[in-house]
């Protein structure tokens, strides 16, 4: 109780849920027009919501830069938060029992290589069409800047060869791969017997996405004695195999993206040192463990990588 004269605590100000789920939806979609079409209302039915989330908050949470919206510093500090917060309220709703992933309407974002998505998507989308037809995956390339997007909630799930040491994610590892290299069919380097010193005399073409032109393969030449010419580096895996397809160069690639190379008719082969093992593995944020649509998504990531790419197939 206050001492006589001095002022109470200050009345807490009326909250509309509906705002938080409304403010989720702007946040994940990133339009007016996006959250409309996903929670079933109207785009000045949503203008309006749009209208008393900035009052409620006193910021403008998404503001318009040329023709998309981007959300605020504000938005997304707490972009994380009220994702979680909407989870533990649907947890909370859908009441004992396992949810029903076939009426979950949710957009899931997976972060990592594009050579990843072009390998497992395809098995992980008939997944979703055949358990959760309201979910939709979206896939986004690895950041050039590093950007804790897991954590700013940002992607829900990373796969890819996480080497990330902070301490608030969950990492699970699934398997070891090396890397092998790639050339196309007829290439010179595949005539003889691959050596060490004939890889390294090579024109090779390095894939980066902070450009580099170095890495591991580098240093187990330079153990040796030996130096590779590297001509020049593009930012994805799959640019760098069309380009493979129609020069000497020669790539590496991993052998989770063999229905690439495959694809293409390109040609893989052990490269001929000792390199450090991949460890590839997927990551998550501790708010999304009991979140039954994670988990559903972890297991599913889990099934397709460990069986491969094809172990899922429509219908």
């Amino acid at each position: 109780m206050p001492r006589s004269g001095e002022p109470g605590p200050a009345p807490r100000p009326d909250v509309d849920l509906n705002l938080l789920l409304a403010l989720d939806a702007l946040l994940d979609e990133g339009s007016v027009r996006g959250a409309a079409r996903r929670l079933h209302l109207s785009e000045p039915a949503m203008s309006r919501t749009l209208g008393r989330i900035r009052k409620a908050l006193g910021d403008p949470v998404l503001v318009r830069a040329g023709h998309a919206m981007v959300p605020t510093p504000y938005a997304l500090a707490v972009r994380a938060e009220v994702g979680a917060v909407v989870e533990r309220a649907r947890a909370v709703f859908a009441g004992p029992g396992a949810q029903d992933l076939r009426t979950v309407e949710r957009t899931l974002t997976v972060v990592g290589q594009d050579s990843l998505a072009a390998a497992f998507a395809p098995a992980l989308f008939a997944r979703a069409a055949e358990e959760a037809p309201g979910v939709r995956l979206r896939f986004l390339p690895e950041s050039r800047l590093d950007a804790p997007l897991l954590r700013e909630g940002a992607a829900d799930l990373e796969v890819g060869v996480i080497d990330t040491v902070a301490p608030e994610l969950r990492v699970e590892r699934f398997r070891e791969d090396v890397m092998v290299g790639v050339v196309r069919p007829g290439h010179p380097l595949l005539e003889g017997r691959m050596t060490p010193r004939r890889f390294a005399a090579a024109d090779h073409l390095t894939v980066s996405r902070k450009g580099r032109m170095t890495g591991p393969l580098d240093a187990a030449l330079a153990e040796r004695g030996l130096e590779r010419r590297v001509v020049g580096t593009v930012a994805t895996y799959p640019a760098s195999l069309f380009i493979l397809l129609r020069t000497d160069l020669v790539g590496l690639d991993t052998s989770w993206s063999r229905p690439l190379t495959d694809a293409l008719g390109l040609v893989t082969f052990p490269v001929p040192l000792e390199l450090p093992p991949l460890a590839l593995a997927m990551a998550w944020h501790p708010r999304h463990d009991t979140d039954p649509a994670h988990a559903w998504l972890r297991g599913c990531v889990r099934d397709v990588v460990r069986q491969g790419p094809e172990s899922v197939r429509p219908g």
